[in-house]
């Protein structure tokens, strides 16, 4: 089976248009025609995946993740126009330009191959896989978690006709529909055949893709993230930015899990947090740490902090605050324990702010605003697969560009070697 998958991939990638061939414009226009005719069929499946869900007693955050309706129809029909959109200026080729008196130069994109995203039950990321990789040339295999089979199911129908419509080979895009972790560990040995792997999801399933594979990794870390309260603060206005920080997207990799708070203001953001907390929806769960009391108000509930706390993803609408003694604290706190994707500090002095931003090792750090807003699209960067918390090829948002690399085309206009005499001899 793995041999077959790969070979298709294989096939399509190389029997695939060039990058900038109208075919993948006419890709994302189909495919948004064909999410909304199909979209009662996709909402039967996933119905099915939901209510299977429940029957396993999965927990509701999962649950959430899994369901699809109008609002993520909505959002992957725009998705489909924007990436549309910004296809011409990310697989344009560079003007030519002189090398010496005796030829140019111009760099060409080309894809980077087959890419393998391994995610978790989240079925919008199935969509997404199978767009923004695939506009540029690449061909995909999805292997999202077995909790979204029959939505995966219908999504892949769609996918298909879409392709073929468009002019492009159908196996550009391989669903992994077997949930033996045998498959996923075969593929995962396949340096030979698969030339980037992107996980996406939980530390623990990016730790053991990185671990286990020595295919190239555009690894999204997990979002284990802060947010440093310098006491020259605004407090309300950090009360603010960590409620928006959180309760949006709770399960998102760009939430903020902890506060760390100089200790002099500690008390004081507390309660600015639980009042401006009284005004959101739902429940919310403040976790403090030592030396901090409150009274739980409304909606808002207080427990103690754990040490099992520090470095972990709440994946709800659960935040903690630690007191620090200072900046140097803070920063040797997110050493330890972030994951180098988006850290945040709200203050009012540059100098102190400077020495965050200098410190700080993260694919993004945020001054006095929300985490939240580390997006490709909100940083108008583009439309994104991930966000990459690795050093090497790209970090942060991993867009159109990010999934192409580029030949160096040379015309010598006849040139030879021998004939530079100020060339190295070798």
């Amino acid at each position: 089976m793995v041999e077959q998958l790969l070979s298709n991939a294989r096939h399509a990638f190389e029997t695939s248009p060039p990058v900038g061939d109208p075919a993948y414009a006419r890709y994302c226009q189909v495919l948004s025609s064909l999410l909304t005719q199909e979209w009662a069929s996709v909402l039967q499946a996933n119905a099915h995946d939901l209510k299977e869900a429940e029957r396993r007693g999965l927990p509701s955050v999962l649950v959430e993740r899994l369901r699809m309706g109008e609002s993520q129809l909505r959002h992957l029909v725009a998705l489909t126009e924007k990436v549309a959109r910004e296809l011409p200026a990310a697989t344009v080729s560079t003007q030519w330009v002189n090398v010496d008196d005796w030829g140019t130069l111009r760099r060409v994109p080309k894809p980077l191959g087959v890419v393998f995203m391994v995610y978790e039950a989240r079925p919008t990321v199935t969509v997404e896989g199978a767009l923004i990789p695939v506009v540029v040339g690449n061909a995909v295999l999805l292997r999202g978690g077995k909790e979204m089979a029959a939505t995966d199911a219908a999504l892949a129908d769609i996918i298909h006709r879409a392709l073929l419509e468009a002019g492009l080979p159908a196996s550009m895009v391989t669903i992994v529909s077997d949930p033996d972790r045998s498959v996923l560990r075969e593929l995962l040995k396949r340096h030979d055949a698969i030339d980037v792997l992107i996980p996406r999801g939980s530390p623990s399933l990016i730790e053991h893709c990185r671990s286990v594979s020595s295919i190239p990794v555009i690894a999204s870390g997990g979002g284990v993230n802060h947010i440093y309260v310098h006491h020259s603060a605004d407090l309300k206005l950090a009360a603010a930015i960590a409620l928006d920080s959180k309760l949006a997207e709770p399960t998102a990799c760009n939430t903020v899990e902890l506060m760390l708070v100089d200790a002099q203001v500690a008390d004081a953001f507390v309660e600015q947090l639980i009042k401006a907390g009284t005004a959101a929806e739902g429940p919310i769960t403040l976790r403090l740490g030592t030396g901090l009391q409150a009274h739980g108000r409304a909606n808002v509930s207080v427990q103690a902090l754990g040490e099992h706390d520090l470095g972990r993803e709440f994946l709800d609408a659960t935040l903690g605050v630690l007191p620090v003694s200072g900046l140097d604290e803070a920063v040797a706190h997110i050493r330890r324990y972030g994951s180098k994707h988006t850290e945040g500090i709200i203050s009012n002095e540059v100098a102190v702010i400077d020495q965050f931003v200098a410190l700080i090792d993260a694919a993004a750090v945020v001054i006095n605003g929300s985490l939240r807003l580390h997006d490709g699209p909100t940083l108008e960067l583009g439309s994104e697969i991930s966000i990459s918390t690795g050093r090497l090829h790209v970090r942060g948002s991993v867009t159109l560009t990010a999934l192409l690399t580029y030949s160096w085309v040379v015309d010598a206009k006849g040139a030879l070697r021998a004939d530079r005499s100020t060339s190295c001899p070798f």
